[in-house]
């Protein structure tokens, strides 16, 4: 290791400008991220980010002689560690970000090199944290943005009931460039872990108005000219929302409606983009109860509502210049006397009547009604999401968002969105072949399941809820793969994940910038 030397003699790191409030009277210290690039050939020495060659002049090259020292060039993701480099940054972490010219891979379907950022950056500010360092400089490595989100992403974890809680860890940028970016990706970090928390909480402590009245918080913290509207059972009953009441009136928690307007258009009479999020939080199955093992992540079963509505919080901040509205039924589902039993016939805000032939499937009948609702807004597109089917975690796991949408254009901005955020979307059929198994029913309309049971149970879910749907710009974004991270997203921790947020911030961020009529 080096000697430690005195701030006499070094000069400041470019253009790395001290706080006060951290660095008055060089008492304060911090912990710093660099990055380091892979070399395009096999051999050659590694290539620092601008901000690590700074840094290394800074210390007259006692990082790269370091590095060149301490073991084998640093792949993909992996870390070093250096401790008393320079006075202002005891601990510095060196992370490896893979090559440097790699960007959208077509197999991958996501910026590879936005992905390294986020991982690598999560790696050394967890690092950070491990050493109890209360504030950490970020380089940007060449991506702000993504930088910004793998350290906000990557330091977050839900710890509210734990006595033993994790250092607190604030990490900002290091040096002046990219403070736009880094702030943009600082609200977007802070936006998909404010839908991990609502996910991550005990059902008993976000139940459907706690769950409200938390949104409510946070939005009008966000922005001042947010309309929320929390709508209560009685609301629901003149609505005649009967498919959404016959899943909440299992359940001693009353229903609510939330119905949210954010008007970021210049012209309030745009038409808007609708979200809306399935709301169950807390799903046991109803009488056709789940079983018991793992059925404690089913406080989670609000993961559509929590992404929109998370999403919502998003925009507002950044001022997107778009109107959204944002609609949550939101209740539990739960077995009681009261509680939908197999066979029940109920009937659905446009009339349709539904076989609900299992009460695990209560998610697409309060989508059913929110989404028939969500046609009266003249809407310029409809974009649902929901932990709808155990089938889509089938189908592709952990990967992707399952999108199943009647409009390419609306695919189109989904997709590349998603490629931005490196939380990705596949589209899946919407064929008639599935739409004949759920309207193919002996007691009503609809069945809430297709006939011919597991086959294909994402597809016949969405070809169910297509039946609510008269607009030709909606999609239905199954999450149910993507509702929990063990270690497939190395910038989350485990638990519940809050995707998509990201990518449906992302996605309205194209939509506001797109002037093509839908």
């Amino acid at each position: 290791r080096g000697t430690e030397p005195g701030l006499s003699s070094l000069p400041l790191c470019c253009d790395r400008l001290p706080t006060p409030q951290l660095w008055e009277a060089g008492r304060a210290r911090a912990g710093l991220v660099l990055g380091i690039y892979a070399n395009e050939k096999e051999e050659g020495p590694p290539q620092f980010t601008d901000a690590g060659d700074a840094f290394d002049r800074c210390v007259s090259g006692k990082l790269r002689e370091l590095l060149s020292i301490s073991g084998p060039l640093l792949k993909k993701g992996k870390t070093r560690i250096f401790h008393g480099l320079h006075q202002d940054f005891p601990s510095v972490v060196v992370v490896g970000l893979g090559k440097k010219s790699i960007g959208v891979s077509d197999q991958e379907n996501w910026d590879e090199g936005k992905e390294n950022i986020r991982a690598a950056v999560s790696v050394g500010c967890r690092q950070v944290q491990d050493l109890e360092i209360p504030c950490v400089e970020v380089d940007p490595c060449g991506d702000a943005q993504a930088a910004a989100e793998g350290a906000i992403l990557g330091l977050y974890e839900y710890d509210e009931f734990k006595k033993r809680k994790k250092p607190v860890v604030t990490p900002q940028l290091h040096g002046s460039d990219g403070k736009e970016a880094w702030q943009k990706g600082t609200i977007y970090g802070e936006g998909q872990n404010l839908a991990r928390h609502l996910m991550e909480a005990p059902a008993n402590y976000i139940t459907p108005i706690k769950f409200a009245e938390l949104v409510e918080q946070k939005l009008k913290a966000a922005h001042s000219g947010v309309k929320i509207h929390i709508r209560s059972k009685s609301w629901i009953e003149e609505q005649q929302m009967g498919a959404f009441l016959s899943v909440a009136k299992g359940s001693e928690e009353p229903p609510v409606f939330l119905e949210i307007h954010y008007s970021g258009s210049a012209n309030t009479n745009d038409p808007p983009l609708v979200l809306v999020g399935k709301g169950v939080t807390f799903d046991s199955g109803g009488i056709s109860l789940k079983p018991s093992s793992g059925m404690d992540a089913m406080r989670a079963d609000m993961g559509g509502a929590a992404t929109v509505c998370s999403a919502i919080v998003t925009a507002a901040t950044l001022n997107l210049p778009l109107n959204i509205i944002v609609l949550a039924p939101l209740c539990e589902n739960m077995p009681s006397g009261r509680a939908n039993k197999p066979g029940d016939v109920v009937r659905a805000k446009n009339g349709k009547t539904i076989q609900v032939d299992n009460t695990d499937a209560e998610g697409r009948l309060l989508l059913a009604d929110a989404l028939c609702y969500a046609h009266n807004f003249n809407a310029r597109a409809i974009v649902n999401a929901a932990t709808l089917t155990g089938a889509m975690d089938i189908a592709l796991g952990s990967a992707a968002t399952g999108v199943f949408t009647n409009s390419s254009w609306l695919w189109t901005h989904l997709y590349e969105a998603s490629i931005l955020t490196g939380d990705r979307v596949w589209r899946m059929p919407l064929f008639e072949h599935y739409t004949k198994q759920v309207t193919d029913c002996p007691l009503a309309d609809l069945s809430n399941v297709g006939k011919y049971s597991r086959a294909g149970g994402a597809c016949t879910a969405a070809a169910f809820l297509k039946e609510f749907v008269t607009i030709s710009h909606w999609a239905h974004l199954d999450i149910a793969g993507v509702m929990s991270n063990k270690d497939e997203v190395p910038y989350l921790r485990k638990g519940m994940a809050g995707r998509p947020t990201r990518t449906l911030v992302e996605f309205a961020t194209r939509l506001s910038q797109d002037n093509q009529s839908a």
